[in-house]
């Protein structure tokens, strides 16, 4: 079927979906195909709970079965199609913010739509729906009433980001930082480089707008490598903001940005009262910064994005920090590579308390870095003199790479680490719980 056809038929339904257990009714189905999974063995199951279409690939087992029945070649491919389509079309004018990044990319997409919103109507990514099925979802959710989407793009081997930004078709865009994450797919940290800049290569080549940090070398170099490319830069060198220092009665991220930040023509001296955050870590400061800047680009004011963030709080495991009735947690379990790892441990060690313990596992997606990687972490966890607790054979085997971190223990899942806890749960601690999502340790929250 063609995509206009398509389109005609989607406009018509609730909304699209690629998972027939979240059927609320009049949605159109996409049955999508996996390594593990086919979603056309779910289509009738879709159409019994109330989908208007179901969207299968192939359609020769479907011949006779009704017009509900919609047969395309790719359903893959007709969802991204259909996603740009209506990129297009959904509303004239409509700014698209497309944002990626290493880490910190689904905190800043919140931030940024944090202070958005207190000005429009802003359609914006959920959670981490961000890669070649998420993205089309996160675009077929915008409106004609929505003013403003911010949709965010992962990525894990090389063309990912360009394929993302010819569904979402950015005006403008934000690359938080490049760093040591999924080696094994990009191959290099400059294949993690060329990767990211398929966001730049396509705001240079449509005339779009980057936001860029100018206090990261590797994106003001990747930004001047692009000819042509319209830039905006922020960042603590040329706000002049301050990042405050933490204690235990001011634990989160807090910051003094000069009252005219953003004016032109006027000198950066008055310091506002204090932003007080509710992010851990002062490396959230460029995400910040971010956020204000695109707002100010919008014409939400300093004193409007302040008060949105400050409104802000982090969920689902990124730099949350929990108080439980044994200790204080710093809980940033999403994700982990090498430079999202350093940063939480450096923010850690400044961190004042008399009982310090961190809870760290694997860094997946590594590839042949991974020794290496998680042997530099084994070392910083051993300069800080804390107690520490491994999960994952990663770790474990790093750990004969660093014969000076003494009283450390090893376990191979997060759910021996919690059995271990079970029997010796620490008590009063400040602790530092951050790995992949796929080691499980967010779950230890619930244990401490």
């Amino acid at each position: 079927m063609e995509t206009e056809k398509l389109y005609e038929i989607f406009r018509g339904c609730s909304g699209v979906t690629t998972d027939s257990r979240t059927i609320r009714g009049g949605e159109l189905f996409f049955a999508l195909k996996g390594e593990n999974f086919d979603g056309n063995a779910f289509a009738s199951k879709a159409l019994e709970a109330g989908a208007a279409y179901a969207v299968v690939e192939g359609g020769s087992a479907f011949a006779g079965a009704g017009d509900r029945y919609i047969a395309v070649p790719d359903t893959l491919a007709a969802l991204k199609h259909l996603a740009a389509y209506h990129r297009r079309h959904v509303r004239e004018g409509l700014p698209v913010v497309g944002l990626t990044g290493t880490n910190g990319k689904t905190t800043t997409k919140e931030l940024v739509r944090a202070v958005l919103s207190s000005k429009f109507r802003v359609t914006a990514t959920e959670g981490n729906l961000n890669n070649e099925i998420g993205v089309p979802l996160s675009v077929l959710r915008i409106t004609p009433d929505t003013e403003i989407a911010v949709i965010e793009m992962g990525a894990s081997h090389p063309g990912d980001i360009e394929s993302l930004v010819a569904v979402s078709q950015p005006d403008m865009g934000l690359i938080t930082n490049v760093g040591v994450g999924h080696i094994e797919g990009f191959g290099s940290f400059d294949g993690v480089k060329k990767t990211k800049g398929e966001l730049y290569d396509y705001l240079c080549a449509h005339g779009g707008l980057a936001f860029v940090d100018v206090d990261n070398r590797d994106l003001v170099e990747m930004a001047a490598e692009r000819p042509g490319l319209a830039v905006k830069g922020y960042g603590m060198s040329v706000s002049e903001s301050m990042v405050l220092p933490a204690d235990a009665s001011h634990p989160y991220l807090r910051m003094a940005i000069p009252e005219n930040y953003g004016v032109k023509g006027e000198t950066l001296s008055d310091c506002l009262p204090v932003l007080e955050t509710r992010l851990v870590g002062s490396y959230n400061a460029s995400n910040v910064l971010a956020a204000i800047e695109v707002g100010l680009h919008f014409g939400v004011s300093l004193f409007e994005a302040i008060e949105a963030i400050s409104a802000y709080v982090p969920s689902n495991g990124r730099s949350q920090m929990v108080r439980t009735e044994r200790n204080v947690l710093v809980v940033d379990a999403y994700n982990a590579n090498l430079s999202s790892m350093n940063a939480a441990l450096d923010n850690f060690a400044q961190m004042e308390g008399e009982h310090k313990i961190v809870m760290l596992g694997d860094m997946k997606e590594l590839g042949t870095a991974s020794r290496a990687a998680h042997s530099e972490i084994l070392s910083k966890v051993a300069s800080m003199g804390v107690a520490s607790y491994f999960v994952g054979p990663e770790f474990a085997a790093a750990g004969d790479d660093v014969p000076q971190l003494k009283d450390a223990r090893f376990f191979p899942s997060a759910k021996a680490l919690s059995e271990y806890l079970s029997s010796c749960m620490p008590e009063g601690a400040l602790i530092l719980v951050k790995g992949s999502h796929s080691t499980g340790m967010y779950g230890l929250a619930d244990v401490l």
